[in-house]
């Protein structure tokens, strides 16, 4: 896929999206994203971890799929 054909479907993404919270989120992300130091970290993974950790990304603004801090401090208090 072309960087215009890229730039064409973000467009079209960004345009189907009626959650302003999701777009606030992604428009914080990308805004964060261009203004680092171009991503060096990022381009050290592999796409399959870059696609992982996009998908957790993701999955951390469904409530059931966070956990408390309790629960995590109760969960690693031998290391804390």
């Amino acid at each position: 896929m072309s960087t215009l054909d890229l730039k064409r479907n973000l467009h079209l993404l960004i345009d189907s999206i009626d959650n302003e919270n999701l777009l606030l989120n992604f428009y914080n992300l990308m805004k964060t994203r261009t203004s680092l130091n171009e991503g060096k970290l990022w381009e050290k993974l592999s796409e399959q971890e870059q696609n992982e950790l996009l998908l957790a990304f993701e999955e951390s603004f469904e409530p059931e799929n966070l956990i408390s801090l309790e629960v995590m401090k109760k969960k690693h208090e031998k290391w804390l």
